[in-house]
């Protein structure tokens, strides 16, 4: 794909709405993911139940004492769960569009959804670990009262909400765009950098402060430890995935092969890594166009000018 086959320089004349509805692909079929496990949620709680409650919430709520019994999939199926109170999905599903079709753009949906899952679930097992490590499954000394001993199991070893995974979309996008500036409580205009900061350094409180708050803070620093990592690093979450190829079923068949005489001396086909060089060049350029687009070419690094000339350089020989 050449330059100027990027959204960043399309000039289709689509307009707003057109523009919107292929924007953040990704993002919108987590948000009705989300949307629709709520609605399971309210019309499966208990009668009269104030509290998160419900077989639906308690068959897939991120449990760390069912997860260490092999439950896994409750380390992703978590995350699209909420509490019935609406702040809850309404802020967290803002704030995964907000910032995540921007990170989107940059990664394209199949990277971004490749990264969320992937920070879901290192949200999840930092939870885990941090419940294990925090003391046992049911509060120490005599337990005067069942409702006591359920919710203190709850605070500390019982999580769900997409929180984790959307801290992590919010450090990536900090990262990209540490000058864009967000309304405090819709009012007061902040740089997010200011804002993912001030988040994670109050989610480090209130993990070693020992916050009785229903919060569930190990998973929040689990996923903006992850989103760091990824965005300074360079990591590809797709790199990780097996190829089609090296997943076969059944059993394996001959390959076929075409014969056209005698084989000649000419190149051999390029190895696997140049691909996948090619791939992450490929991802780097997103960036740094995105970057361009919203700062301006002065804004670059030496580093991002360097990506740019390089990639320039690759589509100009394509060309010829």
């Amino acid at each position: 794909m050449g330059i100027y086959d990027r959204e960043y320089y399309r000039r289709d004349g689509s307009g707003f709405l057109g523009a919107f509805a292929r924007r953040g692909m990704a993002c919108k079929w987590l948000i009705a993911a989300n949307a629709v496990c709520f609605v399971i949620q309210l019309s499966t709680r208990d009668a009269g139940g104030a509290t998160v409650s419900g077989w639906f919430t308690e068959m897939f709520e991120l449990d760390a004492e069912k997860v260490l019994h092999g439950q896994v999939w409750r380390l992703i199926t978590g995350g699209f769960l909420h509490s019935f109170a609406w702040q809850h999905i309404v802020f967290n599903m803002l704030f995964l569009w907000w910032m995540g079709s921007d990170v989107e753009d940059i990664y394209g949906p199949k990277e971004f959804a490749a990264f969320y899952f992937t920070a879901l679930l290192v949200s999840s097992v930092a939870f885990v670990a941090w419940a294990l490590a925090s003391g046992p499954l049911v509060p120490r000394g005599p337990v005067p009262d069942e409702e006591i001993s359920r919710v203190f199991r709850q605070l500390h070893h019982r999580a769900i909400g997409a929180s984790g995974a959307v801290t992590a979309v919010m450090v990536l996008f900090a990262m990209h765009y540490p000058t864009r500036t967000v309304l405090l409580f819709f009012f007061f205009p902040v740089p997010v950098i200011l804002l993912v900061v001030f988040n994670v350094v109050q989610d480090t409180i209130g993990l070693f402060g020992g916050s009785a708050e229903p919060v569930a803070f190990a998973a929040h620093l689990g996923g903006a430890a992850f989103g760091f990592l990824y965005g300074k690093y360079h990591w590809r979450g797709t790199n990780w995935l097996p190829s089609s190829g090296a997943i076969r079923f059944g059993r394996a068949r001959p390959k076929l092969r075409v014969f056209h005489g005698e084989p000649d001396a000419g190149p051999r086909p390029a190895p696997r890594r140049a691909v996948e060089s090619d791939e992450h060049l490929e991802a780097e350029l997103d960036a740094v166009l995105a970057k361009v687009k919203q700062l301006g070419r002065s804004s670059l690094s030496e580093r991002e000018q360097n990506v740019l000339m390089r990639a320039s350089e690759i589509y100009r020989q394509r060309r010829k």
